[in-house]
């Protein structure tokens, strides 16, 4: 099996999920039980979730993991 030998850049819709949604980045926090400033993050592409918590964002805005979250350039 090949090695993965650099980093993945992951890339996420959720600024534009929330706008869909029409809700705040501190709501979102609190649907899926972290901090407004994980939120700010992840929309910026500063931090990748946990499998845990891709899941919850995938819960709320009803979409697939995948659907949420793609490596940058695949």
């Amino acid at each position: 099996m090949p090695r993965l030998t650099t980093r993945l850049e992951i890339q996420n819709d959720l600024s534009s999920l929330r706008a869909r949604e029409g809700i705040t980045q501190q709501e979102l926090a609190d649907a899926v039980g972290v901090t407004r400033a994980t939120v700010i993050a992840l929309e910026k592409g500063n931090y990748n979730p946990s499998l845990e918590l891709a899941f919850r964002l995938s819960g709320y805005f009803r979409l697939g993991v995948e659907e949420i979250f793609k490596v940058k350039g695949a």
